[in-house]
Protein backbone atom coordinates (compact mmCIF):
# COMPACT_ATOMS: atom_id res chain seq x y z
CA UNK A 1 0.00 0.00 0.00
CA UNK A 2 2.78 2.48 0.59
CA UNK A 3 4.52 1.19 -1.89
CA UNK A 4 1.50 2.16 -4.22
CA UNK A 5 1.02 5.69 -2.58
CA UNK A 6 4.98 6.66 -3.16
CA UNK A 7 4.78 5.24 -6.56
CA UNK A 8 1.68 7.43 -7.20
CA UNK A 9 2.99 10.51 -5.98
CA UNK A 10 6.43 10.19 -8.21
CA UNK A 11 4.53 9.78 -11.40
CA UNK A 12 2.40 13.29 -10.08
CA UNK A 13 6.04 14.91 -9.77
CA UNK A 14 6.97 13.71 -13.18
CA UNK A 15 3.90 15.10 -14.38
CA UNK A 16 4.00 18.34 -12.94
CA UNK A 17 7.77 18.80 -14.01
CA UNK A 18 6.91 18.58 -17.66
CA UNK A 19 4.20 21.35 -17.55
CA UNK A 20 5.91 24.88 -18.95
CA UNK A 21 5.74 28.18 -17.26
CA UNK A 22 1.98 28.89 -19.55
CA UNK A 23 1.26 26.06 -20.91
CA UNK A 24 1.41 22.53 -20.70
CA UNK A 25 4.11 22.32 -23.05
CA UNK A 26 7.96 24.21 -23.56
CA UNK A 27 8.02 24.71 -27.00
CA UNK A 28 4.38 26.60 -27.38
CA UNK A 29 6.12 28.84 -24.21
CA UNK A 30 8.79 29.54 -26.41
CA UNK A 31 7.01 30.51 -29.20
CA UNK A 32 4.42 33.04 -26.71
CA UNK A 33 7.68 34.47 -25.38
CA UNK A 34 9.23 35.09 -28.77
CA UNK A 35 5.98 36.61 -30.28
CA UNK A 36 5.64 39.03 -27.14
CA UNK A 37 9.29 40.08 -27.15
CA UNK A 38 8.56 40.49 -30.93
CA UNK A 39 5.21 42.35 -30.22
CA UNK A 40 7.31 44.50 -27.32
CA UNK A 41 9.88 45.43 -29.81
CA UNK A 42 7.81 46.74 -32.50
CA UNK A 43 6.15 48.95 -30.28
CA UNK A 44 8.42 50.24 -29.10
CA UNK A 45 10.23 50.69 -32.36
CA UNK A 46 7.39 52.29 -33.53
CA UNK A 47 6.47 54.41 -30.77
CA UNK A 48 7.92 57.77 -32.56
CA UNK A 49 6.50 57.00 -35.97
CA UNK A 50 3.84 59.75 -36.94
CA UNK A 51 5.91 62.23 -34.83
CA UNK A 52 5.27 64.35 -37.68
CA UNK A 53 2.23 63.86 -39.25
CA UNK A 54 0.58 64.71 -35.89
CA UNK A 55 2.05 68.00 -36.30
CA UNK A 56 1.10 68.89 -39.63
CA UNK A 57 4.12 67.97 -41.50
CA UNK A 58 4.68 65.70 -44.19
CA UNK A 59 6.98 62.29 -43.16
CA UNK A 60 8.09 59.59 -45.23
CA UNK A 61 6.37 56.32 -43.97
CA UNK A 62 8.91 54.33 -42.21
CA UNK A 63 9.72 50.87 -42.18
CA UNK A 64 9.80 49.27 -38.18
CA UNK A 65 13.36 48.73 -37.13
CA UNK A 66 14.95 50.59 -40.08
CA UNK A 67 12.84 53.74 -40.46
CA UNK A 68 13.36 55.21 -43.83
CA UNK A 69 16.79 54.64 -43.50
CA UNK A 70 17.53 50.81 -44.37
CA UNK A 71 19.40 51.11 -47.42
CA UNK A 72 22.06 52.89 -45.88
CA UNK A 73 22.28 50.57 -43.09
CA UNK A 74 22.53 47.47 -45.58
CA UNK A 75 24.96 49.82 -47.60
CA UNK A 76 23.38 50.09 -50.52
CA UNK A 77 23.24 53.81 -51.00
CA UNK A 78 25.55 56.20 -49.53
CA UNK A 79 23.59 58.84 -46.99
CA UNK A 80 24.76 61.51 -48.89
CA UNK A 81 22.38 60.70 -52.08
CA UNK A 82 19.90 59.09 -50.00
CA UNK A 83 18.86 62.94 -48.68
CA UNK A 84 19.38 64.10 -52.20
CA UNK A 85 16.79 61.98 -53.12
CA UNK A 86 14.79 62.86 -50.35
CA UNK A 87 15.18 66.32 -51.49
CA UNK A 88 14.35 65.60 -55.01
CA UNK A 89 11.11 63.41 -54.01
CA UNK A 90 9.64 66.44 -52.13
CA UNK A 91 10.14 69.16 -54.63
CA UNK A 92 8.22 71.95 -53.33
CA UNK A 93 8.03 71.50 -49.68
CA UNK A 94 10.08 73.56 -47.51
CA UNK A 95 10.61 70.65 -45.08
CA UNK A 96 9.89 67.23 -44.66
CA UNK A 97 10.05 64.07 -41.97
CA UNK A 98 11.71 61.17 -42.09
CA UNK A 99 12.91 58.62 -39.73
CA UNK A 100 16.68 56.73 -38.82
CA UNK A 101 15.42 53.35 -37.00
CA UNK A 102 12.72 55.10 -34.25
CA UNK A 103 14.26 58.53 -33.91
CA UNK A 104 12.10 61.80 -36.18
CA UNK A 105 14.58 63.51 -38.19
CA UNK A 106 14.16 66.97 -39.91
CA UNK A 107 15.19 67.52 -43.78
CA UNK A 108 15.04 71.22 -44.50
CA UNK A 109 14.47 71.96 -48.31
CA UNK A 110 13.99 75.97 -48.55
CA UNK A 111 16.99 78.10 -48.56
CA UNK A 112 15.85 80.94 -46.20
CA UNK A 113 15.21 77.91 -43.74
CA UNK A 114 18.55 77.07 -44.55
CA UNK A 115 20.19 80.41 -44.08
CA UNK A 116 18.31 81.04 -40.80
CA UNK A 117 19.58 77.45 -39.55
CA UNK A 118 23.22 78.25 -40.59
CA UNK A 119 23.45 81.62 -39.93
CA UNK A 120 21.08 83.90 -39.00
CA UNK A 121 19.80 81.88 -35.84
CA UNK A 122 23.12 79.99 -35.17
CA UNK A 123 22.50 80.92 -31.73
CA UNK A 124 19.82 77.81 -31.64
CA UNK A 125 21.87 75.14 -33.94
CA UNK A 126 25.43 76.15 -32.58
CA UNK A 127 26.09 72.36 -32.44
CA UNK A 128 26.22 69.47 -34.98
CA UNK A 129 23.72 66.16 -34.25
CA UNK A 130 26.91 63.96 -35.18
CA UNK A 131 28.50 62.41 -32.17
CA UNK A 132 31.97 60.81 -31.34
CA UNK A 133 32.33 59.07 -28.20
CA UNK A 134 33.01 61.46 -25.39
CA UNK A 135 35.85 59.21 -24.16
CA UNK A 136 37.72 59.08 -27.09
CA UNK A 137 39.05 62.49 -26.73
CA UNK A 138 41.11 62.12 -30.10
CA UNK A 139 37.81 61.92 -32.00
CA UNK A 140 35.40 63.89 -29.70
CA UNK A 141 37.78 66.81 -28.41
CA UNK A 142 38.29 68.25 -32.31
CA UNK A 143 36.18 71.16 -34.26
CA UNK A 144 34.05 68.64 -35.44
CA UNK A 145 32.59 67.38 -32.91
CA UNK A 146 33.04 68.56 -29.85
CA UNK A 147 29.73 70.89 -28.62
CA UNK A 148 29.24 74.41 -27.76
CA UNK A 149 30.97 76.53 -25.64
CA UNK A 150 34.30 74.77 -25.83
CA UNK A 151 33.83 74.65 -29.67
CA UNK A 152 33.58 78.33 -29.82
CA UNK A 153 36.89 79.36 -28.07
CA UNK A 154 38.54 76.16 -29.44
CA UNK A 155 37.92 77.85 -32.70
CA UNK A 156 39.04 81.46 -32.09
CA UNK A 157 42.04 79.88 -31.12
CA UNK A 158 42.96 77.96 -34.03
CA UNK A 159 41.87 80.96 -36.59
CA UNK A 160 44.89 82.41 -37.03
CA UNK A 161 46.98 79.38 -38.38
CA UNK A 162 44.51 79.11 -41.30
CA UNK A 163 45.12 83.44 -42.07
CA UNK A 164 46.46 84.01 -45.41
CA UNK A 165 50.04 85.21 -43.24
CA UNK A 166 50.56 82.13 -41.92
CA UNK A 167 49.74 79.90 -45.05
CA UNK A 168 52.32 82.40 -47.32
CA UNK A 169 54.58 81.04 -44.50
CA UNK A 170 53.87 77.57 -45.02
CA UNK A 171 53.69 77.77 -49.03
CA UNK A 172 57.30 76.99 -49.35
CA UNK A 173 56.66 73.93 -47.38
CA UNK A 174 54.24 72.96 -49.76
CA UNK A 175 56.44 73.70 -52.71
CA UNK A 176 58.57 71.11 -51.61
CA UNK A 177 56.17 68.50 -51.68
CA UNK A 178 54.91 69.94 -55.16
CA UNK A 179 58.88 69.44 -55.74
CA UNK A 180 58.46 65.67 -54.91
CA UNK A 181 55.27 64.85 -56.86
CA UNK A 182 57.21 66.27 -59.78
CA UNK A 183 60.25 64.11 -59.31
CA UNK A 184 57.60 61.31 -59.17
CA UNK A 185 55.74 61.53 -62.40
CA UNK A 186 59.12 62.18 -64.24
CA UNK A 187 59.99 59.23 -63.21
CA UNK A 188 56.91 57.37 -64.08
CA UNK A 189 58.03 58.14 -67.85
CA UNK A 190 55.13 59.37 -69.33
CA UNK A 191 56.29 60.24 -72.76
CA UNK A 192 54.37 58.24 -75.75
CA UNK A 193 51.30 57.01 -74.94
CA UNK A 194 51.54 57.60 -71.15
CA UNK A 195 50.18 55.47 -68.49
CA UNK A 196 47.36 54.42 -66.46
CA UNK A 197 47.49 55.81 -63.10
CA UNK A 198 45.35 55.26 -59.71
CA UNK A 199 44.62 58.69 -59.70
CA UNK A 200 43.26 58.86 -55.83
CA UNK A 201 46.16 57.42 -55.11
CA UNK A 202 48.80 60.23 -56.43
CA UNK A 203 46.86 63.11 -54.94
CA UNK A 204 46.50 61.25 -51.91
CA UNK A 205 49.70 60.89 -51.62
CA UNK A 206 49.83 64.38 -52.09
CA UNK A 207 47.80 65.54 -49.75
CA UNK A 208 49.20 62.88 -47.04
CA UNK A 209 52.82 64.71 -47.78
CA UNK A 210 51.42 68.10 -47.32
CA UNK A 211 49.73 67.71 -43.85
CA UNK A 212 52.33 65.73 -42.80
CA UNK A 213 55.05 68.82 -43.48
CA UNK A 214 52.27 71.58 -42.54
CA UNK A 215 51.05 69.99 -39.60
CA UNK A 216 53.39 67.56 -37.99
CA UNK A 217 56.59 69.35 -39.75
CA UNK A 218 57.75 65.72 -41.23
CA UNK A 219 59.32 65.12 -44.39
CA UNK A 220 56.52 62.19 -44.95
CA UNK A 221 57.47 62.18 -48.91
CA UNK A 222 54.85 59.18 -49.24
CA UNK A 223 56.44 59.10 -53.27
CA UNK A 224 59.30 57.41 -52.54
CA UNK A 225 57.89 55.60 -48.99
CA UNK A 226 54.79 54.00 -50.81
CA UNK A 227 54.42 51.72 -47.00
CA UNK A 228 55.30 55.30 -45.01
CA UNK A 229 53.32 55.21 -41.87
CA UNK A 230 51.35 58.52 -42.32
CA UNK A 231 50.03 57.25 -45.84
CA UNK A 232 49.25 53.66 -43.97
CA UNK A 233 47.42 54.70 -41.42
CA UNK A 234 45.39 57.47 -43.14
CA UNK A 235 44.16 54.47 -45.54
CA UNK A 236 42.77 52.98 -42.69
CA UNK A 237 40.81 55.46 -41.30
CA UNK A 238 38.53 56.23 -44.99
CA UNK A 239 39.08 52.46 -45.88
CA UNK A 240 35.46 51.40 -46.17
CA UNK A 241 34.83 47.34 -45.51
CA UNK A 242 31.48 47.25 -44.05
CA UNK A 243 32.59 46.69 -40.47
CA UNK A 244 34.41 50.68 -40.80
CA UNK A 245 31.37 51.45 -42.84
CA UNK A 246 28.82 51.44 -40.32
CA UNK A 247 31.38 52.51 -37.23
CA UNK A 248 30.86 56.21 -39.69
CA UNK A 249 27.59 55.74 -40.33
CA UNK A 250 26.83 55.53 -36.73
CA UNK A 251 29.03 58.51 -35.81
CA UNK A 252 26.95 60.79 -38.48
CA UNK A 253 23.50 59.20 -37.50
CA UNK A 254 23.47 56.96 -34.69
CA UNK A 255 25.37 58.78 -31.71
CA UNK A 256 23.53 56.52 -28.96
CA UNK A 257 25.40 53.34 -31.06
CA UNK A 258 28.59 55.23 -30.81
CA UNK A 259 28.81 55.66 -26.90
CA UNK A 260 27.07 52.04 -26.17
CA UNK A 261 29.84 50.53 -28.66
CA UNK A 262 32.90 52.63 -27.62
CA UNK A 263 33.49 53.42 -31.34
CA UNK A 264 36.75 55.55 -32.02
CA UNK A 265 36.59 58.07 -34.90
CA UNK A 266 39.86 57.46 -36.37
CA UNK A 267 40.30 53.42 -35.48
CA UNK A 268 42.51 52.28 -32.72
CA UNK A 269 45.62 51.52 -34.93
CA UNK A 270 45.50 55.14 -36.61
CA UNK A 271 44.89 56.40 -32.98
CA UNK A 272 47.57 55.22 -31.52
CA UNK A 273 49.99 56.59 -34.52
CA UNK A 274 49.27 59.90 -34.37
CA UNK A 275 49.67 59.89 -30.31
CA UNK A 276 52.90 58.56 -30.99
CA UNK A 277 53.72 60.84 -33.69
CA UNK A 278 52.33 63.88 -32.39
CA UNK A 279 53.76 63.62 -29.07
CA UNK A 280 57.20 62.41 -30.46
CA UNK A 281 57.17 65.37 -33.03
CA UNK A 282 55.95 67.99 -29.90
CA UNK A 283 58.24 66.74 -27.50
CA UNK A 284 61.19 67.73 -30.15
CA UNK A 285 60.27 70.79 -30.89
CA UNK A 286 59.86 71.66 -27.20
CA UNK A 287 63.08 70.79 -26.55
CA UNK A 288 64.66 72.37 -29.42
CA UNK A 289 62.56 75.70 -29.60
CA UNK A 290 62.91 75.19 -33.58
CA UNK A 291 60.14 77.53 -35.09
CA UNK A 292 59.05 75.89 -38.87
CA UNK A 293 55.01 77.91 -39.17
CA UNK A 294 53.06 74.88 -39.05
CA UNK A 295 50.31 73.63 -37.06
CA UNK A 296 52.33 72.33 -33.93
CA UNK A 297 53.82 75.22 -33.27
CA UNK A 298 50.06 76.87 -32.55
CA UNK A 299 49.45 74.12 -30.61
CA UNK A 300 52.59 74.19 -28.29
CA UNK A 301 51.68 78.31 -28.08
CA UNK A 302 48.21 77.01 -27.44
CA UNK A 303 49.47 74.52 -24.51
CA UNK A 304 51.55 76.86 -22.75
CA UNK A 305 49.43 79.72 -22.35
CA UNK A 306 45.95 78.19 -21.88
CA UNK A 307 46.43 75.90 -18.77
CA UNK A 308 44.28 78.29 -16.94
CA UNK A 309 41.42 79.01 -18.85
CA UNK A 310 38.41 78.75 -16.90
CA UNK A 311 35.70 78.74 -19.49
CA UNK A 312 36.62 75.66 -20.56
CA UNK A 313 34.93 72.86 -18.71
CA UNK A 314 34.87 69.68 -21.32
CA UNK A 315 38.47 70.73 -23.03
CA UNK A 316 42.02 70.78 -21.68
CA UNK A 317 45.08 71.77 -24.04
CA UNK A 318 46.40 69.10 -23.53
CA UNK A 319 46.95 65.16 -24.08
CA UNK A 320 44.08 63.59 -26.34
CA UNK A 321 42.53 67.11 -26.64
CA UNK A 322 45.24 68.91 -27.84
CA UNK A 323 46.32 65.83 -30.21
CA UNK A 324 42.61 66.14 -31.37
CA UNK A 325 43.52 69.35 -33.59
CA UNK A 326 46.36 67.75 -35.08
CA UNK A 327 43.77 64.42 -35.55
CA UNK A 328 41.28 65.92 -37.65
CA UNK A 329 43.42 68.33 -39.32
CA UNK A 330 45.78 65.20 -40.67
CA UNK A 331 42.35 63.00 -41.73
CA UNK A 332 40.32 65.58 -43.05
CA UNK A 333 43.12 67.57 -44.82
CA UNK A 334 43.94 64.46 -46.82
CA UNK A 335 40.47 63.03 -47.38
CA UNK A 336 38.94 65.44 -48.74
CA UNK A 337 41.47 67.48 -50.54
CA UNK A 338 42.53 64.33 -52.84
CA UNK A 339 39.35 63.22 -53.40
CA UNK A 340 38.30 66.79 -55.04
CA UNK A 341 41.25 66.41 -56.76
CA UNK A 342 40.83 63.23 -57.78
CA UNK A 343 36.81 64.45 -58.91
CA UNK A 344 37.94 67.58 -60.97
CA UNK A 345 40.97 65.15 -62.83
CA UNK A 346 37.71 63.13 -64.22
CA UNK A 347 35.77 65.71 -65.27
CA UNK A 348 38.65 67.22 -67.27
CA UNK A 349 39.55 64.16 -68.72
CA UNK A 350 36.10 63.60 -69.76
CA UNK A 351 35.44 67.17 -71.40
CA UNK A 352 39.28 67.74 -72.81
CA UNK A 353 38.31 71.18 -74.14
CA UNK A 354 37.96 72.56 -70.48
CA UNK A 355 41.34 71.18 -69.64
CA UNK A 356 42.96 72.47 -72.27
CA UNK A 357 41.47 75.89 -71.34
CA UNK A 358 42.62 75.14 -67.58
CA UNK A 359 46.29 74.18 -68.69
CA UNK A 360 46.37 77.81 -71.15
CA UNK A 361 45.77 79.67 -68.31
CA UNK A 362 48.22 77.68 -66.33
CA UNK A 363 50.88 78.34 -69.09
CA UNK A 364 50.33 82.15 -69.28
CA UNK A 365 50.97 82.51 -65.39
CA UNK A 366 54.00 80.13 -65.31
CA UNK A 367 55.05 82.69 -68.03
CA UNK A 368 54.58 85.94 -66.36
CA UNK A 369 56.39 84.28 -62.89
CA UNK A 370 59.24 82.35 -65.20
CA UNK A 371 58.23 79.18 -64.31
CA UNK A 372 58.12 79.58 -60.69
CA UNK A 373 54.91 78.60 -58.66
CA UNK A 374 54.12 81.58 -56.40
CA UNK A 375 51.23 81.84 -53.78
CA UNK A 376 49.38 84.84 -54.96
CA UNK A 377 49.95 83.03 -58.73
CA UNK A 378 47.55 79.86 -57.44
CA UNK A 379 44.81 82.25 -56.08
CA UNK A 380 44.77 84.80 -59.44
CA UNK A 381 43.92 81.39 -61.87
CA UNK A 382 40.18 82.65 -62.46
CA UNK A 383 39.35 79.41 -64.42
CA UNK A 384 41.08 77.50 -62.23
CA UNK A 385 38.90 78.61 -59.55
CA UNK A 386 35.78 78.16 -61.44
CA UNK A 387 37.11 74.49 -62.60
CA UNK A 388 37.27 73.89 -58.21
CA UNK A 389 33.86 75.58 -57.86
CA UNK A 390 32.16 73.13 -60.25
CA UNK A 391 34.24 70.01 -58.83
CA UNK A 392 32.69 71.13 -55.51
CA UNK A 393 29.04 71.47 -56.21
CA UNK A 394 28.66 68.30 -58.08
CA UNK A 395 31.22 66.33 -55.97
CA UNK A 396 31.01 67.96 -51.97
CA UNK A 397 33.11 66.10 -49.52
CA UNK A 398 30.07 65.07 -47.04
CA UNK A 399 27.54 65.85 -49.20
CA UNK A 400 24.84 67.32 -45.87
CA UNK A 401 24.99 69.26 -42.96
CA UNK A 402 23.44 68.50 -39.76
CA UNK A 403 22.81 70.94 -36.65
CA UNK A 404 20.54 69.79 -33.70
CA UNK A 405 18.76 72.91 -31.66
CA UNK A 406 19.85 73.49 -28.49
CA UNK A 407 16.62 74.33 -27.41
CA UNK A 408 12.91 74.72 -28.71
CA UNK A 409 12.91 76.70 -32.00
CA UNK A 410 9.74 78.21 -33.30
CA UNK A 411 10.74 78.53 -37.34
CA UNK A 412 9.58 82.14 -38.15
CA UNK A 413 7.38 82.48 -41.11
CA UNK A 414 6.00 78.86 -41.16
CA UNK A 415 4.11 76.81 -38.73
CA UNK A 416 6.69 74.43 -37.43
CA UNK A 417 8.14 74.19 -34.30
CA UNK A 418 11.90 72.20 -33.82
CA UNK A 419 12.02 70.30 -30.41
CA UNK A 420 15.26 70.41 -28.77
CA UNK A 421 17.65 67.95 -29.56
CA UNK A 422 15.75 66.99 -33.04
CA UNK A 423 18.43 66.20 -35.54
CA UNK A 424 18.11 68.66 -38.68
CA UNK A 425 20.10 67.43 -41.65
CA UNK A 426 20.22 69.65 -45.08
CA UNK A 427 21.15 67.97 -47.94
CA UNK A 428 24.00 69.74 -50.01
CA UNK A 429 23.92 67.24 -52.98
CA UNK A 430 20.46 68.37 -53.36
CA UNK A 431 20.84 72.51 -53.55
CA UNK A 432 23.77 71.62 -55.48
CA UNK A 433 21.96 69.39 -58.03
CA UNK A 434 18.46 71.56 -58.06
CA UNK A 435 17.99 72.61 -61.67
CA UNK A 436 16.51 75.86 -59.98
CA UNK A 437 19.71 77.21 -59.17
CA UNK A 438 21.94 74.87 -61.53
CA UNK A 439 20.42 74.37 -64.92
CA UNK A 440 21.00 71.17 -66.53
CA UNK A 441 22.59 70.12 -62.80
CA UNK A 442 24.75 66.91 -64.30
CA UNK A 443 27.09 68.36 -66.26
CA UNK A 444 29.99 69.87 -65.63
CA UNK A 445 30.29 73.60 -66.77
CA UNK A 446 32.87 75.53 -64.33
CA UNK A 447 31.18 79.02 -66.36
CA UNK A 448 28.21 78.68 -63.67
CA UNK A 449 30.81 80.26 -61.63
CA UNK A 450 31.86 83.19 -63.37
CA UNK A 451 31.13 86.49 -61.74
CA UNK A 452 28.44 86.88 -63.69
CA UNK A 453 26.29 83.69 -62.79
CA UNK A 454 27.47 83.78 -59.33
CA UNK A 455 25.82 87.59 -59.07
CA UNK A 456 22.45 86.02 -59.90
CA UNK A 457 22.92 82.91 -57.52
CA UNK A 458 20.96 83.26 -54.19
CA UNK A 459 22.93 82.23 -51.57
CA UNK A 460 22.73 79.98 -49.59
CA UNK A 461 22.26 77.09 -52.39
CA UNK A 462 26.07 76.44 -53.07
CA UNK A 463 28.24 75.66 -49.41
CA UNK A 464 30.78 72.72 -50.20
CA UNK A 465 32.43 73.88 -46.86
CA UNK A 466 29.55 74.62 -44.98
CA UNK A 467 27.68 77.97 -43.80
CA UNK A 468 27.86 80.55 -41.38
CA UNK A 469 30.44 80.47 -38.37
CA UNK A 470 30.12 76.25 -38.70
CA UNK A 471 31.64 77.03 -41.93
CA UNK A 472 34.59 74.80 -42.61
CA UNK A 473 37.98 76.51 -40.97
CA UNK A 474 40.22 75.01 -43.48
CA UNK A 475 38.50 75.62 -47.03
CA UNK A 476 41.28 77.87 -48.02
CA UNK A 477 44.15 75.53 -46.97
CA UNK A 478 42.10 72.82 -48.53
CA UNK A 479 41.33 74.92 -52.03
CA UNK A 480 45.34 75.71 -51.56
CA UNK A 481 46.88 72.51 -52.05
CA UNK A 482 43.95 71.23 -54.33
CA UNK A 483 44.61 74.00 -56.88
CA UNK A 484 48.61 73.31 -56.11
CA UNK A 485 47.99 69.53 -57.16
CA UNK A 486 46.42 70.39 -60.03
CA UNK A 487 48.40 73.16 -61.19
CA UNK A 488 51.18 70.66 -61.21
CA UNK A 489 49.88 67.77 -63.09
CA UNK A 490 47.98 69.73 -65.67
CA UNK A 491 51.32 71.97 -66.50
CA UNK A 492 53.09 68.44 -67.28
CA UNK A 493 50.51 66.12 -68.00
CA UNK A 494 47.31 65.54 -70.64
CA UNK A 495 44.98 63.22 -68.16
CA UNK A 496 42.32 61.23 -70.43
CA UNK A 497 39.98 58.50 -69.93
CA UNK A 498 41.54 54.63 -70.43
CA UNK A 499 39.80 51.51 -70.64
CA UNK A 500 39.51 51.14 -66.67
CA UNK A 501 37.97 54.72 -65.98
CA UNK A 502 34.09 53.91 -64.44
CA UNK A 503 32.14 56.10 -66.66
CA UNK A 504 29.88 57.57 -65.08
CA UNK A 505 32.06 57.36 -61.97
CA UNK A 506 30.07 55.18 -59.66
CA UNK A 507 29.91 56.64 -55.57
CA UNK A 508 30.94 54.17 -52.95
CA UNK A 509 27.55 53.10 -51.44
CA UNK A 510 29.11 52.31 -48.32
CA UNK A 511 30.74 56.08 -47.82
CA UNK A 512 29.69 58.26 -45.08
CA UNK A 513 31.49 60.57 -47.37
CA UNK A 514 31.61 60.77 -51.19
CA UNK A 515 34.24 58.58 -52.41
CA UNK A 516 34.53 56.83 -56.08
CA UNK A 517 33.84 53.22 -55.54
CA UNK A 518 36.43 51.08 -53.50
CA UNK A 519 37.99 54.53 -53.31
CA UNK A 520 39.39 53.85 -56.70
CA UNK A 521 39.50 55.73 -60.25
CA UNK A 522 41.89 55.22 -63.05
CA UNK A 523 42.55 57.73 -65.83
CA UNK A 524 45.67 57.96 -68.23
CA UNK A 525 48.48 60.45 -67.92
CA UNK A 526 50.71 61.46 -70.87
CA UNK A 527 53.55 63.99 -70.70
CA UNK A 528 52.72 67.17 -72.59
CA UNK A 529 55.37 69.45 -74.51
CA UNK A 530 56.00 72.29 -72.02
CA UNK A 531 58.49 74.24 -73.98
CA UNK A 532 55.58 76.67 -74.43
CA UNK A 533 56.30 77.56 -70.96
Amino acid sequence: MLRNIRSDNSTALLNSSKMALITAYWGLDGMIILMTLMITAYLYMTRKFKYWKKRGILEITPMPFFGNFKECLFQKKAPAYFLKDIYDEMKGLPYVGFYVLDKPFLLVRDRELVKNILVKNFNYFSDRYNMADPIDRIGYANLFFIKNPAWKIIRTKLTPFFTSGKMKKMFDLMLTCVKNLDEYLDALELEGNGKTIEVRELTAKFATDIIGSTAYGLDVNSFKNPNAEFRKYGKMIFHYDTYRSFEMLAIFFLPTIVRLTRIKMFGKEPTDFMRKVFWETLTQRMKSGLKRNDLIDILLELKNNNNNDEDLKDFTFDGDDLLAQAASFFSAGFETSSTTTTFALYELAMQLEIQNTLRQEIFEALKKSNGKITYDMVWSLPYLDMVMSETLRMYPPLGYLNRMPNQTYKVPEFNLVIEKGTPVYISMLGLHYDPEYFPNPNKFDPERFNEENKRKRPPCVYFPFGEGPHACIGNRFGLLQTKLTLLKILSKCEVTLCKETLVPVVIDPRGAMTVPLNGILHLNFRKINTNAI
